[in-house]
């Protein structure tokens, strides 16, 4: 590689670990945006600023274990029961955190 490839290393791996670090203060997975975020640089970090936070998402209860998941999941990740649309939900993982405080 010569240098204008290490440069492009250099600016792919800075847009990598910003792209993970925003997804992750936004509750969703680091090294998926890390990776999204690395092989398109400005375009992976702008989808990772854009995407939504998992933390304001509203959540419900399983209705056969009780586990708490997040209002647009179609199965139950504990038991495996598929969930139908509630008519309620639960406060979001951000709003139960500002609650406390």
């Amino acid at each position: 590689m010569g240098g204008g490839g290490l440069q492009y290393v250099a600016i792919a791996a800075a847009f990598a670990m910003t792209g993970g670090l925003v997804a992750r203060a936004k509750g969703n997975s680091f090294w998926a945006w890390f990776a999204i975020s690395g092989i398109v640089p400005f375009i992976g970090l702008f989808a990772a600023l854009l995407y939504r936070s998992e933390r304001d998402t509203l959540r419900r209860r399983c209705p056969r274990c009780r586990n708490v998941v997040k209002i647009h999941d179609a199965l139950c990740m504990r038991c495996g029961e598929e969930l139908e649309f509630p008519d309620t939900a639960l406060v979001s993982e951000a709003t139960e955190l500002a609650a406390r405080r």
